[in-house]
């Protein structure tokens, strides 16, 4: 990968690290590709890295059902669970695919790259 593409995925990286929604087997995936950098194994833990990433970002769709279920009031409570599931609504009728927490948006933005991430 080209250096601007390396330091944008790198930067994007550390700010999925970062970000207090990002799950943990994402956070396990983006230390193991900055630790694996240099390495005999880089190639193929950048493919699981990005598998991952493609795994966890979080539809709108789903985002939206999430918050507005039992389990997200529960998770949330009610008056943010309203509130989460307003926003995803409105970022939906704006276009948006994914949610657009720092977790989901570091994972787009890499994911948007991949193909020149991957050669």
């Amino acid at each position: 990968m080209n250096k601007d593409i390396f330091d944008f995925t790198v930067s994007k990286t550390h700010e999925l690290i970062g970000a207090s929604s990002c799950s943990s087997e994402a956070k396990a995936a983006a230390q193991n590709w900055l630790d694996a950098i240099g390495t005999e194994n880089e190639a193929i833990i950048t493919k699981n890295y990005i598998d991952e990433l493609e795994a966890d970002i979080m539809p709108i769709e789903n985002l939206i059902g999430f918050a507005e279920s039992d389990t997200g009031i529960q998770m949330f409570g009610s008056e943010l669970a309203n509130n989460i599931a307003s926003h995803a609504k409105k970022i939906k009728s704006d276009g948006a695919k994914y949610c657009d927490c720092q977790a989901c948006a570091s994972a787009v933005a890499i994911i948007e790259k991949k193909d020149e991430i991957l050669k």
